[in-house]
């Protein structure tokens, strides 16, 4: 029998369905403007070459960020399925293990990266300008990588937990540091970008250490206790949560791709002007990363528990706040979208031109992108891993990188911009032939004569 008083054992209206994500909603969004900020601050405090370099080593930080979400949400599904299923324990073992595994994992990859430095900075493709640039902030970021996998699997936790005001409220205050810091450490210090780099780290620390904390402390459903060391929980949250892994080393290998395109057209400042417009998606796709993280737990508690009517009705309610979402961002895109981009580089300068011009074209991305980040979501949260690694796939790699590999032959800089929003509008159009396959198993869409 599921516990008593558990949070996701509710008949969820649409209200208190937006209510019950919305602190992750907030988290998610916060978590793009404090990234924002930290573009900003680097673009106007160091320089635009210093913003390029950002995103050279952008894919470093995907795949560390990749790892941790995949144990994250993955096991996120295995824990909320038992809890579903009333082992309360055993969900509890496989959370310690799971998050004993995530800092292991985050100490091999600093060690691993500050020794192959160099190396990895060359095969991403830096330029000599960038390089001094690269080195100083990701030499710096590498120390923190056990801190970040963590801080990424307790957001995901704490909300399985049934607690995500208190996750909102730990990822809030690691972003206010992170903001000041930059500007302490990169400004009165004066130490460039790499204080840039020591800010989000410390960023990364509080909310992993905040994390510990709670979960030693909580007397509710999930918290630390002797792990059963079942590598079998392993293996399945790595399979499980094997989409948003994909999704993010997807994201590394096209961040790389257009990092080499725009520099072969229109060398450092055309790096700066994609960088803008890559964090700018990030803080304008929040609302859908958040939403979808803040809801998957309830999907996979009612799935677990057999509750197929109330299922489909909540996946129903997800699917007209993703619609009626999607539209509002992407008019105000059209409407704010040059603001934003003066942000980082003022009006008139060579950067800004030419990431004014690409967002007009690159905004069409957000009728389409939530419904895709959703469906994966939903996937994961059913434990099906690998329809939702083919969704993932096929939105942050497989069509993208076929469009940044062809439409830029044809239309040069035009196609570079085109590339994501029909990436997108390919991916919506598989998302819906895979729901629709597996209706009969998942009971998506009420089936007829039933």
């Amino acid at each position: 029998m599921p516990e008593e008083n558990n949070a996701l054992d509710q008949d969820f209206t649409r209200i208190f369905l937006v209510r019950f994500a919305l602190p992750t909603i907030v988290m998610m969004i916060f978590l793009g403007l404090y990234t924002l900020v930290d573009t900003i601050f680097v673009s106007r405090f160091v320089n635009t070459n210093a913003l390029s370099a950002l995103n050279i080593v952008c894919p470093v930080i995907n795949i560390i960020v990749g790892l941790g979400t995949m144990l994250a949400t993955g096991g996120s599904a295995i824990i909320a399925r038992k809890m579903g299923l009333g082992d309360a324990q055993r969900a509890r073992q496989d959370f310690t293990l799971i998050a004993i595994a995530g800092a292991i994992l985050g100490i091999i990859i600093a060690i691993l990266g500050s020794i192959f430095l160099d190396t990895i900075i060359r095969a991403l493709g830096s330029s000599e300008i960038l390089y001094p640039y690269c080195k100083s902030y990701l030499s710096v970021l590498l120390f923190f990588t056990p801190a970040s996998i963590l801080q990424v699997l307790f957001q995901n936790l704490i909300v399985t937990a049934g607690c995500p005001g208190f996750g909102l409220v730990i990822s809030l205050g690691g972003g206010v540091l992170n903001v000041i810091l930059d500007y302490v450490f990169m400004v009165p210090l004066n130490m460039g970008i790499a204080g840039s780099a020591l800010g989000t780290g410390i960023g990364y620390l509080v909310p992993a250490l905040l994390g510990i904390t709670f979960f030693l402390h909580t007397k509710g459903p999930l918290k630390f206790c002797k792990p059963a060391w079942h590598l079998k929980v392993l293996r399945e949250s790595c399979s499980n949560g094997v989409s948003e892994m994909v999704g993010q080393l997807a994201t590394a290998i096209t961040t790389f791709l257009f990092n080499r395109v725009m520099m072969r057209f229109l060398g450092e400042n055309g790096v700066a002007a994609i960088t803008i417009l890559i964090y700018s998606q990030f803080l304008l796709s929040a609302f859908y990363l958040g939403f979808s993280m803040g809801v998957a737990p309830i999907i996979s508690y009612n799935y677990g528990s057999g509750n197929h009517s109330r299922f489909t009705k909540i996946y129903h309610f997800c699917l007209e706040c993703i619609g009626s979402t999607s539209i509002l961002v992407f008019i105000s895109v059209l409407l704010f979208g040059s603001s934003l981009i003066s942000v980082f580089s003022p009006k008139g300068t060579e950067v800004y031109e030419i990431a004014r011009r690409g967002f007009l074209i690159f905004s069409f991305s957000f009728l389409f992108c939530g419904f895709n980040i959703f469906s994966s979501s939903t996937f994961t949260a059913l434990s099906n891993g690998k329809v939702s690694a083919i969704i993932s796939f096929s939105r942050t790699f497989g069509f993208l990188a076929l469009a940044l590999l062809i439409l830029p032959r044809f239309l040069q800089i035009t196609g570079v911009w085109l590339a994501v929003p029909l990436a997108e509008f390919l991916t919506l159009l598989l998302s819906i032939a895979l729901t629709l396959h597996n209706n009969k198993t998942y009971h998506f869409f009420k089936q007829s004569g039933r």
